[in-house]
């Protein structure tokens, strides 16, 4: 089994395939038909980063709904996610009367609409998918120190790994918004991409699936695993 974010990421990437398989049938190099090429490749960039944002959000929206369903109590929340939740509630800003939402089983609806809250800020502050940006996205939600941590393979490590992830995200940036990166991308360019890409997917699911496990002693997605 997947979780429902790796399966909506597979389902996004029925498109990216698509787009490879038009590069590919357009084999003519002539002049005319390069730039088309170089839209293609760049329409790649843009949408893969997009899925891959995506797939983090939906993924940790699906971890926390694991966690209110099956941890037994607050105390079994990371001690990360604890400490945040304590911070915000004693934040003289907030409602005088929020320690109480704590109460009983209060905190699985302040996690669902904290969840919420952090969405909204995170949308309004544009932020782009990079390392940064998701080893946030995974400590705010779920109390993970650094996911990136995880993100090491056969000939990769972690800090490869964020360092490439970066590198693209930049180019994306590029072509998003000056649209002038299309001679710099080359077809290698996006298939290492499109691969990188996945196994981040790949791991970051493996490992918010640990944690899960570790959190509430039910495995969300039975079966998953990088290897």
């Amino acid at each position: 089994m997947t979780s429902q974010a790796e399966t909506s990421f597979l389902k996004n990437c029925e498109d990216i395939d698509e787009l490879l398989k038009i590069h590919t049938e357009i084999t003519d190099e002539a002049p005319g038909r390069r730039r088309k090429l170089g839209a293609l490749r760049n329409s790649v960039i843009v949408l893969l980063t997009a899925f891959w944002e995506a797939f983090c959000e939906d993924l940790t929206a699906e971890a926390v709904q694991h966690i209110v369903a099956h941890a037994p109590n607050a105390r079994a929340l990371p001690v990360e996610l604890r400490k945040q939740i304590a911070k915000e509630v004693a934040d003289p800003k907030n409602n005088n009367l929020a320690a109480w939402e704590l109460a009983d089983d209060g905190w699985r609806s302040v996690l669902v609409s904290r969840l919420e809250r952090l969405q909204e800020q995170r949308n309004r502050k544009l932020n782009t998918p990079k390392t940064q940006q998701i080893n946030d996205l995974f400590h705010d939600a779920l109390g993970v120190e650094k996911i990136s941590e995880s993100w090491h393979w056969t000939m990769m490590d972690a800090h490869r790994a964020a360092e490439k992830l970066d590198e693209y995200i930049t180019i994306r940036h590029e072509v998003a918004h000056r649209g002038n990166s299309a001679d710099r991308i080359w077809r290698y360019d996006v298939n290492e991409y499109y691969t990188h890409i996945w196994h981040l997917v790949e791991h970051t699911a493996a490992e918010t699936a640990r944690v899960l496990t570790d959190v509430t002693g039910v495995a969300p997605w039975p079966g998953e695993s990088a290897e």
